[in-house]
């Protein structure tokens, strides 16, 4: 009776009446309890004004089923189809929306029902590769900042080759702290890049020059992340640097001569196609040859077997790092060693010692900020302690 006096009213009433109405009709066929018949009636009803010509309507029975697993599918079905004031609450909260659901409304719909189902909880997978594939730079950046989302490798992946130009995306995922190593650096090649063309294009470096400090940037920046990783995470991190051509000779030279032995051992083992087990035997064999047919196999340059054996020699005897700061930084002892070595060396390449050269700049002046840093450090400490004891 309730429901056939609500069609008969709600055909001539005015739409704000209408959508008052009917979202108390859609609160009794979810809280209410109703005989099977009036259910089906009320439910039919709801039907029906999914046809009237005011949102307001249609919005109010969003809000009201967006949360339940008891609303009519078909209604929800209808109301995520609907224009986005409409379909937004049903897009971010409806339970009843499969995976299937959601792939089709992300690769149809707009930038705003895209965020919408960004910001769901507990978004699979599939959704998130939906959404990195076509989404809109605002959805993926909804979809970084959401703590639920179910983000494989690779949607990360095509989120920074999709993004990676925009600074809002590189500093979303930059601040993650389980962002895979891999992603970490594809994000970091895309600043330094972007960098690179800035000063370029305004002429306060030449572009070999920007390209230069670019590259190299990114080498200290791969140390930096490598010295952080392990395990499964390191492998994929190698594999990407070869994968992208950064695995260089003067990439694991750097390594090396940061005391960063994981990401030595796992270049050479992704270069040599060699058993982990069976590398790590080969550089600690100090006989010397084997470690010339190791680079060897890895296909590094013979013009580099002296400045690895002396930086090999070096490590042994200063230590390998201790901290993931240590394993980021060059250290200068190695460093000079390496190059008195390779410069009283006879037929070494002069791009090698270049190189070294760099290194031992880029050491210096590394180890007196770290001087200065610890001097500044002392002296606050020596303030405060006079005066706690003036006080």
């Amino acid at each position: 009776m309730i429901v056939r006096q609500f069609i008969s009213w709600v055909r001539s009433a005015p739409a704000g009446e209408r959508a008052e109405a009917t979202r108390s009709l859609a609160r009794a066929l979810l809280f209410s309890e109703l005989s099977e018949d009036d259910r089906l009636a009320a439910e039919g009803a709801l039907l029906m004004q999914l046809d009237d010509a005011s949102p307001l309507v249609r919005q109010a029975m969003a809000e009201v089923f967006c949360h339940s697993a008891d609303a009519p599918p078909a209604i929800v079905q209808a109301l995520s189809a609907d224009q986005p004031s409409v379909a937004l609450p049903v897009l971010e909260h409806s339970p009843l929306l499969i995976d299937a659901d959601l792939v089709d409304i992300v690769a149809t719909g707009n930038t705003v029902t895209q965020c919408a189902i960004a910001r769901r909880i507990k978004l699979p997978a599939a959704v998130c590769a939906a959404i990195a594939e076509v989404g809109t730079p605002a959805a993926a950046l909804e979809l970084i900042e959401n703590p639920y989302a179910e983000l494989a490798p690779f949607s990360w992946d095509r989120i920074v080759a999709r993004h990676g130009h925009l600074a809002a995306i590189r500093e979303s995922m930059l601040v993650l702290e389980d962002l895979p190593a891999a992603t970490r650096l594809a994000l970091v090649a895309k600043l330094s890049d972007a960098l690179a063309q800035f000063v370029i294009a305004r002429n306060w470096l030449s572009a070999d020059r920007a390209m230069r400090i670019a590259s190299e940037a990114r080498d200290r920046c791969t140390v930096n992340v490598a010295s952080r990783s392990r395990g499964a995470d390191m492998r994929a991190l190698v594999g990407h640097l070869r994968l992208t051509g950064q695995l260089t000779a003067g990439l694991i030279l750097r390594a090396l001569l940061s005391g960063n032995i994981d990401l030595f051992e796992h270049a050479l083992v992704e270069l040599s196609g060699l058993a982990e087990a069976r590398v790590a035997a080969l550089i600690d064999d100090r006989g010397g040859a084997s470690l010339g047919a190791l680079l060897t196999r890895a296909g590094l340059p013979e013009t580099t077997f002296p400045a690895f054996r002396a930086a090999l020699e070096a490590a042994r005897e200063f230590g390998y790092a201790g901290t993931a700061g240590d394993a980021a930084r060059l250290r200068r002892r190695m460093v000079e060693r390496v190059l008195t070595r390779c410069e009283t060396a006879p037929d070494i390449a002069e791009p090698l010692l270049i190189l070294l050269r760099r290194f031992a700049t880029e050491s210096a002046r590394e180890e007196a900020r770290l001087f200065c840093d610890e001097l500044v450090a002392e002296e606050a400490v020596g303030s405060m302690r006079h005066d706690l004891i003036a006080a």
